[in-house]
């Protein structure tokens, strides 16, 4: 990610940080209650969340702050989480 303005260092580049970790470490989470219907729905229902605010928070960066960041870099990333995104929810949708 590149550098933000420094009154963005610590919200906006922590939130990205903590919602792109969440994400698999959620799913990894959940399927290890995969015996549990609700509990591992549960799981994929916090992933799909924090995947929504990827794409979110990447879209403030991209709009923002059009200047600290590479546009088609942005929109390759809030693909990427749209996908997971989508993902996610066939997943416990099938699941």
């Amino acid at each position: 990610m590149p550098k933000l303005p420094k009154e963005e260092q610590d919200d906006l580049a922590d939130q990205l940080r903590r919602a792109s970790k969440a994400i698999p470490r959620l799913i990894a989470e959940g399927y290890s209650k995969k015996h549990q219907k609700k509990g591992f729905h549960k799981y994929l229902d916090d992933a799909l969340t924090e995947s929504n605010e990827m794409i979110v928070s990447l879209s403030h960066v991209r709009d923002l702050y059009p200047r600290y960041v590479v546009p088609k870099l942005s929109e390759r990333l809030i693909d990427t989480y749209d996908k997971s995104s989508r993902q996610i929810y066939n997943l416990a949708k099938s699941w």
